[in-house]
């Protein structure tokens, strides 16, 4: 049985991953500053120009990196260059907020990277699915609840050992806004609570499966 990381002694060093409006990146800022995260975000990494979470970011006053991503040949390439800004920045943990491409993880990275996805895995994951084709599709298959998805990242999307999940309902009627933002909620507690756990050494790896003490 393996020991992901800490306890630490320290706040967690996370660098963060972005595509887009970078409201995943604020609700962690958020968390820290209530003091329910012992954190501080040593990187932030956009694979696209012009997006608001580079903004927010920046105003943040944090270190952020553009590498668009199309300016890679691939995404092993893209990869190199990101998380070489993850070791300069001393980043314990790699979080993805919100972020479309494919990663490619390092060894030295191994069991490091975290990905939180606005379904229960695996349902409506994979590529394609992400921002309002999750809730879309959750809500053309008719099913009763949705919900979240925290997990380690392997070199596919939307797969490797999951964490914690969290569920919301899907009410009759719901639109892809209304389920959407519900299931916002519910990533709002569970991404610092994964982070929580295993900056506090509590997340075991066994066969494969998470244990959580």
């Amino acid at each position: 049985m393996q020991t992901l990381l800490g306890p630490l002694e320290r706040p967690v060093r996370l660098a963060v991953f972005l595509s887009g409006g970078g409201r995943t990146l604020v609700n962690l800022l958020d968390s820290i500053a209530r003091g329910e995260l012992d954190a501080e975000v040593t990187a932030v990494v956009s694979d696209r120009d012009g997006v608001a979470g580079i903004k927010r970011a920046t105003e943040a006053g944090l270190p952020v990196r553009v590498l668009v991503r199309r300016e890679f040949e691939s995404a092993g390439r893209w990869s190199d260059e990101a998380f070489a800004v993850c070791r300069e920045a001393r980043a314990d943990l790699v979080l993805l907020a919100g972020f479309l491409s494919l990663v490619v993880v390092p060894d030295d990275f191994g069991l490091r990277v975290l990905n939180i996805h606005p379904s229960l895995v695996p349902a409506f994951c994979g590529k394609g699915f992400y921002g309002h084709h999750v809730h879309e599709a959750a809500i053309e298959r008719g099913v009763r609840v949705s919900g979240c998805t925290v997990h380690l990242v392997d070199n596919q999307y939307d797969h490797g050992p999951i964490i914690l999940q969290r569920t919301v309902p899907v009410d009759s009627g719901d639109s892809p806004d209304e389920l959407a933002a519900r299931v916002f909620e519910a990533e709002c507690e569970a991404y610092p609570e994964a982070i929580r756990l295993l900056a506090g050494g509590s997340v075991r790896l066994l066969d494969g499966r998470l244990l959580i003490d």
